[in-house]
């Protein structure tokens, strides 16, 4: 069983699906660094100034709290639905890059499956019968 599982770790597409992990890791991070801080704030300025992080409802003791980020702070259950919203843009910008990739993926792979295209078949050669004719009649030709 340790064989096997040597064999299947030193496998190259085990390898690749770690690469894969960690860089898909690094761009969700690039993402949500993305929508936080450069997307959202364009739309909470044409929404009217909203900082969207920061929309909430407070469940327990509204009162209480200045904000949706005190009340989390302090543990108050709270809905965030700002918060949510983020992760929704997050999630379309991830699936619309990962979409761009797969059909780019899809396009070079239809590419290079493509067979070339063929040269024109030659002409079929003559039968016996044809080239006896051709010559029956070359040799007309010259007689007339």
């Amino acid at each position: 069983m340790i064989k096997e599982f040597r064999e299947f770790i030193g496998r190259g597409n085990v390898l690749d699906l770690a690469v894969a992990v960690i860089i898909g890791a690094a761009f969700g991070a690039i993402t949500t660094s993305l929508v936080n801080q450069v997307i959202m704030p364009i739309i909470g300025l044409v929404v009217g100034g909203v900082d969207f992080s920061n929309l909430g409802i407070i469940l327990k003791d509204a009162g209480n709290y200045p904000s949706v980020a005190a009340a989390v702070a302090a543990g108050a259950p709270v809905i965030q639905y700002g918060a949510f919203l983020n992760t929704i843009i997050n999630f379309l910008i991830l699936a619309f890059v990962l979409f761009m990739v797969i059909r780019s993926f899809n396009a070079m792979k239809r590419h290079a499956e493509r067979p070339a295209p063929e040269a024109p078949a030659a002409p079929p050669e003559p039968s016996a019968e044809e080239r006896l004719l051709t010559e029956i009649r070359d040799l007309l030709a010259k007689q007339s």
